[in-house]
């Protein structure tokens, strides 16, 4: 029952952690979070799909 009790001490702490941050630090921690995170066609695709949207763009500016 020990991990039982670790895990609500860890919980509560990081609770306590959020309530007594404020709310525009928060928001402004989400928005840097999510400017770091990779675009989603990698992030479900990896890059495959990237690299052959990258070529389809190349080769269509080419026959113009």
């Amino acid at each position: 029952m020990a991990k039982g009790d670790e895990y609500v001490k860890f919980m509560t702490e990081k609770f306590i952690n959020y309530v007594e941050t404020p709310r525009e630090e928060r928001k402004q921690t989400n928005v840097l979070a999510k400017s770091r995170r990779e675009p989603w066609l990698t992030r479900w695709f990896g890059w495959g799909p990237v690299s052959v949207m990258l070529w389809w763009r190349g080769r269509a500016e080419r026959h113009r």
